[in-house]
């Protein structure tokens, strides 16, 4: 009989360039799954990635620190205990601009890509 649950103990750890640490329990890397990526993050102090227009909905919740996020002009600063949706099609930029580390989980619908995640260049 086939088990109705995977157990998730080895994440796909997915390599950076800029001290981001991101662990994709399930997604496209991860398991192929397409509908939707859940991941476990820890951006250091001062990271920042480029804006983005993704094509998919996320879901960021922060577990400790701070997350700052640029979505059409303004400026949200997401805090321990916080969640926010960002809808797809959304230009946004992420940050960690603070003195201490943010530890955080997002979730993305349909699964995170880098195909569709539309980072401009800096």
């Amino acid at each position: 009989m086939k088990k109705k649950y995977t157990l998730q103990t080895q994440p796909f750890v997915v390599p950076t360039t800029d001290g981001k640490l991101i662990e994709e329990h399930f997604g496209g890397v991860t398991n192929q799954q397409k509908d939707m990526s859940i991941a476990h993050m820890v951006a250091p102090p001062g990271w920042s990635e480029p804006f983005q227009t993704p094509e998919f909905t996320e879901y960021t919740y922060v577990i400790k620190g701070k997350k700052q996020f640029v979505i059409d002009g303004d400026t949200v600063v997401l805090e321990q205990g916080q969640s926010i949706k960002i809808e797809k099609n959304t230009r946004v930029k992420y940050s960690n601009p603070f003195e201490e580390v943010c530890e955080y989980m997002s979730v993305c619908t349909p699964a995170f890509s880098i195909d569709t995640v539309n980072r401009e260049e800096e």
